[in-house]
């Protein structure tokens, strides 16, 4: 975090007084186990004592700092949704009516146990009344109007080449399982994983009224046709790649490259009859479905169509269809061993839903103004702190360094909550339909997106809801965004020491930032394009050094013989460095020269990474981190600790780390970026 002492005194002078426990308690020592050397595992060192004192509840396949702020949230939430409802005045059409309604609707399970099936019946005879594939794809363009994503994603977003205009996008999807690995790959458990896959289609077949044998047929056939999207599908890794997955194409070009697919009809049923430029971020994913459309029976089509209403559907109908879609997506992928209390499913779907709405109420009764004001002085350090480093980097030329510290400066901060609110008057909420409520929203939201296709990127709109525990950097606007849902101890703790706080917030800040630097920010402009503004010799000496820091990843070892993936993670491994460094650098710029004394044992060089350290501290299920081994772009919490501290000389010193501990990383092997 980079908080000048000024204001962070000025601070504590205008409000309540930090006390020396108050100081104290933002690292306990017996949340530790001290019995473990920092230079063995810092992570256990540091989160030992917590890991062994709050195991996984069984609601959840990993529990840690953002999990705990995540639930504090929750509860927040539940009373401000029951305030909502006990106004008895609400008007219909007003923003209390519709977040009462679509909750309560959500709750009212005697209606939705009544209903069983018969909630998504109309929507099963529609699809077995299509009479040929020209209908199958209207259907499928039916489905994204309404906001569900059937076969592929279609959004807006800013176009990657001229980041001031908003421009349609198609991307490759329309599968059940994760990750498109989970179809290729012939180990063990990627096998039992598709036949667990293939038993539980065919279960959620026979709770919509299907015979034994006609679900397990209707089970084959949808993990074949997942299969052959898989097959035309990108990995993860090669998503990573923002030039590869740039490809501007008229409706026309579309129309060339996929001929099997009517792509004219697509885009007049969803009310976009002149799309304009279309981003087609994998053709060969769009020329596959072509083929595909020729390749599968119009039964297969129907079945897949099927499978794709009720998976969709499944969490918003009876409990029969509920516990089976947890007893696959749950406990079989990651481990949970019991689904959440219906009031947390309900009101993360009311979150969803009216996100924004619920943020209004949420930031004026949680989040103090002071805290919004705090965080913009912390940017601003963390800012220059940044641009310090650039100018002394020894591996980038002058010109380049220049580019880099225009980018650097032009970085927009959003913290808290938006400016400007989102309007939901023309979202409709009835009180005795949970199911036709998300619907609603989920419609509302594709038309709100539809709508900006051809226009001005609107610079205000967030990613993010308000009360959202997590932070992040939006490399076509060249911002980063902090909502007001992390800025909560362990991350922003307004009576801990300001070593405390620099060592979590203040590297959240410098990670987001350094986002704009990594293997894939690096590639856009101050503003926002893809636009490669490095010298050749710059982007090679980048690569070879980013290159040793994912080889520390690719030979770290979880669950005795699996491997974090240093490609897959790059990015993020890149900003959890770059953020260390950057808010070390501005928490030595804020002490002056001062070496305060140490609390409770520790120095302050210490506290600074045990800030860090906890906030990443966890415990998780095995099944869980297989799964996000193979999926997930961030390293896991441990590794997340355990390599990148051992790249910075500072955190060498202060822990005395030797070549004896097991983590030591030798000077000329350490990973020095940014």
């Amino acid at each position: 975090m980079a908080i000048t002492i000024l204001l962070f005194a000025g601070a504590c002078e205008n409000g309540a007084k930090k006390t020396d426990k108050a100081i104290a308690k933002a690292i306990n020592p017996e949340l530790m186990d001290l019995t473990v050397k920092p230079g063995d595992n810092f992570f256990k060192y540091v989160n030992g004592g917590w890991m062994k004192a709050n195991p996984i509840p069984p609601e959840y396949s990993q529990y840690g700092a953002f999990t705990i702020l995540y639930e504090q949230n929750q509860k927040q939430l539940k009373q401000l949704v029951a305030e909502v409802s006990a106004e008895k005045n609400a008007k219909k059409g007003s923003v209390s009516q519709k977040i009462r309604d679509f909750y309560n609707s959500g709750m009212d399970t005697l209606r939705i146990e009544k209903l069983g099936v018969k909630a998504i019946q109309k929507d099963i005879d529609e699809i077995n009344a299509l009479k040929d594939k020209k209908a199958v794809q209207q259907y499928i363009a039916k489905m994204h109007k309404a906001g569900a994503s059937t076969l592929f994603y279609f959004f807006s977003t800013a176009d990657q080449r001229n980041s001031s205009m908003e421009i349609a996008n198609f991307y490759q999807g329309g599968l059940g399982l994760p990750d498109v690995d989970y179809y290729r790959n012939n180990d063990d458990h990627s096998v039992k994983l598709r036949n667990d896959y293939k038993n539980h289609i065919a279960k959620m077949f026979q709770l919509a009224g299907d015979e034994n044998t006609t679900s397990t047929k209707r089970a084959e056939t949808v993990l074949k046709m997942e299969t052959t999207l898989a097959n035309n599908s990108r990995t993860r890794l090669e998503l990573r790649d923002p030039i590869a997955n740039y490809n501007k194409f008229t409706l026309t070009q579309l129309n060339d490259i996929s001929t099997g697919f009517d792509w004219s009809l697509f885009f007049n049923t969803i009310g976009l009859p002149e799309p304009g430029d279309i981003n087609v971020g994998q053709p060969d994913f769009f020329s596959g479905l072509s083929t595909m459309m020729q390749q599968y029976s119009l039964d297969d089509w129907k079945t897949y169509l099927l499978w794709n209403l009720i998976n969709g559907s499944a969490n918003y109908l009876s409990d029969d269809f509920v516990k089976q879609d947890f007893d696959f997506y749950g406990k079989t992928l990651s481990g949970k061993q019991a689904m959440k209390p219906r009031w947390k499913r309900v009101l993360a779907n009311t979150s969803g839903a009216l996100g924004e709405a619920l943020g209004q109420l949420y930031v004026e009764k949680y989040f103090p103004p002071e805290s919004k004001k705090r965080m913009v002085t912390l940017v601003e350090n963390l800012r220059k702190a940044f641009a310090a480093r650039i100018e002394k980097l020894d591996w980038m030329n002058e010109d380049t360094k220049k580019k880099a510290i225009e980018k650097l400066n032009a970085i927009t901060v959003k913290i808290g909550y938006p400016d400007k609110w989102r309007d939901y008057s023309k979202l409709d909420i009835v009180a005795d339909s949970y199911l036709a409520n998300v619907r609603a929203a989920n419609a509302f939201e594709f038309e709100r997106t539809l709508k900006k296709i051809g226009k001005p990127v609107d610079k205000t709109e967030w990613g993010m809801t308000p009360q959202t525990v997590n932070a992040y950097y939006n490399p076509s606007n060249n911002e980063i965004v902090f909502p007001a849902g992390i800025l909560q101890p362990p991350f922003f703790n307004k009576d801990a020491d300001d070593a405390v706080n620099y060592g979590a917030i203040g590297v959240v800040i410098g990670h987001e930032m350094t986002h704009g630097f990594d293997d894939q920010g690096r590639q856009y402009d101050k503003d926002g394009n893809l636009n490669d503004w490095w010298t050749e010799e710059d982007a090679k000496r980048f690569k070879e050094k980013t290159e040793v820091l994912a080889n520390e990843y690719n030979n770290y070892t979880v669950l005795d013989s699996l491997h974090v993936d240093g490609q897959l993670t790059m990015g993020e491994n890149i900003a959890d460095l770059g953020g260390l460094n950057i808010s070390f650098d501005a928490y030595k710029m804020a002490l002056d020269n001062k070496i305060p004394e140490p609390i409770d044992g520790f120095s302050y060089d210490q506290r600074f990474f045990l800030g860090y350290a906890q906030v990443w501290r966890q415990n998780i299920r095995d099944k869980e981190l297989m799964r996000r081994l193979k999926e997930d772009v961030h390293s896991p919490g441990e590794a997340r600790v355990n390599i990148p501290p051992f790249n910075l000389d500072v955190f060498i010193k202060a822990f005395n780390i030797t070549k004896d501990d097991k983590l030591f990383i030798p000077v000329e092997k350490r990973a020095y970026i940014w």
